[in-house]
């Protein structure tokens, strides 16, 4: 499949128009359709023989032209003749938190800056701030951003790893040599970001699966063969450990493997008090070394005197003391969801109509799902008006009454500006069914500042949740300094929801975040932030955020079947 090749040509164009300065729309354009083929369910290969790439969502008949291209050559001529317009080293730039492309092209132009390591030295020499639009705080931001950038380099955001993990799961499934296969280490864990992928099986043969592993169709090149463990490189340079165990140490081997280290060193304490001994081969009498038990995982826990530790819990983060006690939350399961809160519709800056959007929920096996377009202030985002917000919701009127057992719910992202007021007025907001309030200009505030920002919008007694509360991209830009305990106080005061993030490059609130919450009585709702169809597969990630914060079902109204929310928001 070409499917990330064309994906990551696009972002690559989008980015060096970016820099050049194109106009907003232009760049978007290429962003959204390399997102819509990076979750593509089919190869991009097949879809271009058989001539459908204008049914593909976003794209047109110049972009259809590209893509052709690209499948048939593997290449593009128009980003080669990019790369010659503008310096390599720039592309990485745009990962620095505070440098957007207009900020950049400035850098290029008057100080020839085409490194990290010169726009480092610019930075603490004092250099920047000659330039318009710059100055010493930007220095700074810039210091901590490439900081950020440094210390995330070599991760890659959950969805790209699971959609890399999983697919090798499936090939690895259909060898009939190997009895037993899971995901294990980070991934399993279902962490924000993975630094490499990790396999485990079981199996008689390992010789014969560690053949079969690097046989896999997407591998780049081998890194380490043996018969225990085999690592490869993936085109995409993402590594892929595989380590091949017997049936009886399996259980023990992917409770080790899956750790994280700190709840593995808490198990082998916990068994050595017991008169036991733990490693990836099993669990053993400590005194004579003979073989307890290692098939299963949930025996390992259950000898041990803990109920079963879910992988996206073991952090050591008081799991262990719980499980001891056989009191873990029953946390929200994968399949425990009804709708979706946060979806673009083409009514702003989404690719889709309201219609197709709730016909491919219904498919999703929803029972709702709430259209929250960008607000009137967001141009750059074709922000609603507050006369276009009324035409909006006339259109998913009629669009309900067609629909059975189903409902779209009108709903918005409203944006709270830098004093807290709203960009809407109260008179339209309450013609919403579910409104959320979130920051997208104007980060640049004190903690105090920030946080009295977001307390004022939440006060409004028309919102309903505060979406992505502390405004992070993962490795772009850093979390607000919130005073978070103060937001979780006032949430719960005013019944304010707030929202985990499904984009993968989001996840706000975070896990560590979520629990902090929850020990507060907060309630959650679970938003894709999803601009087009395919975005709409993140809730699993979002899912996953909210199980590693130990929140259960009634914490989050993405849980509650269609009565129930209607009864909740009285809409």
């Amino acid at each position: 499949m070409k499917n990330k090749l064309v994906a990551e040509i696009l972002y690559e164009i989008a980015d060096l128009l970016d820099i050049k300065g194109e106009i907003f729309f232009k760049t978007r354009a290429y962003r959204m359709a390399a997102q819509t083929i990076e979750m593509l369910d089919e190869d991009i290969e097949t879809v271009t023989k058989e001539g459908r790439l204008r049914s593909i969502s976003g794209v047109g008949e110049a972009l259809a032209k590209k893509i052709q291209e690209i499948v048939e050559t593997e290449r593009l001529d128009y980003l080669e003749k990019l790369k010659k317009e503008v310096p390599e080293g720039l592309l990485g730039f745009l990962e620095i938190s505070g440098l957007g492309p207009k900020k950049i092209s400035a850098l290029y132009r008057n100080l020839n800056i085409t490194t990290i390591e010169e726009l480092r030295k610019a930075c603490v020499d004092g250099k920047l701030r000659s330039l318009d639009g710059f100055g010493e705080i930007t220095e700074r931001n810039i210091i901590r951003g490439i900081t950020l950038k440094e210390k995330t380099s070599g991760r890659v955001l959950l969805n790209l790893a699971y959609i890399d993990g999983n697919s090798y799961l499936e090939y690895l499934k259909k060898f009939d040599k190997i009895d037993k296969v899971s995901l294990a280490g980070s991934l399993r864990r279902m962490k924000e970001t993975i630094g490499d992928v990790d396999i485990l099986a079981s199996s008689d043969y390992a010789d014969e699966v560690m053949d079969y592993f690097v046989g896999y169709d997407n591998v780049q090149r081998v890194l380490l063969k043996g018969s225990t463990k085999t690592s490869v490189l993936l085109n995409d340079n993402l590594q892929v450990d595989l380590r091949v165990v017997k049936k009886e140490s399996y259980g023990a081997a992917l409770q080790y493997f899956t750790g994280s280290k700190e709840h593995n060193v808490k198990m082998r304490g916990i068994a050595i008090k017991k008169g036991f001994k733990l490693n990836e081969y099993g669990l053993f009498n400590k005194e004579t070394d003979k073989y307890i038990v290692g098939r299963d995982e949930k025996e390992v826990y259950n000898k041990l005197g803990l109920s079963y530790v879910e992988p996206e819990l073991r952090e050591n983060r008081g799991e262990i003391e719980v499980a001891s006690n056989n009191k873990l939350p029953d946390i929200v399961g994968y399949n425990d969801i009804h709708g979706d809160f946060h979806v673009h519709s083409l009514w702003s800056d989404g690719t889709d109509s309201i219609e197709t959007i709730a016909d491919h929920a219904q498919k999703l096996g929803y029972e709702y799902v709430c259209i929250a377009d960008h607000s009137q202030s967001l141009k750059v985002a074709n922000g609603l008006s507050e006369d276009r917000v009324v035409k909006k919701i006339k259109e998913i009127e009629k669009i309900n009454k067609k629909l059975k057992d189903f409902r779209v719910f009108c709903g918005t992202e409203c944006d709270i500006k830098p004093d807290g007021t709203l960009d809407y007025s109260d008179s339209i907001l309450k013609k919403f069914d579910f409104v959320g309030v979130g920051i997208h200009i104007s980060f640049k505030m004190d903690k105090e500042e920030i946080t009295q920002r977001i307390i004022k919008a939440m006060e409004n007694k028309y919102v309903n949740f505060v979406a992505h509360p502390t405004c992070r991209i993962i490795g772009r830009r850093e979390p607000f300094d919130l005073d978070i305990d103060k937001i979780f106080d006032v949430a719960r005061e005013t019944n304010t929801f707030l929202e985990i993030n499904c984009f993968p490059d989001r996840l706000d609130l975070n896990d560590i975040h979520s629990k902090m919450a929850k020990e507060k009585n907060v309630q959650f709702v679970l938003g894709t932030d999803a601009h087009n169809l395919n975005h709409l597969s993140f809730m699993q990630f979002g899912i996953a955020t909210a199980r590693r914060g130990w929140l259960e079902k009634k914490d989050i109204l993405n849980t509650y079947s269609l009565k129930e929310v209607e009864k909740t928001l009285g809409v």
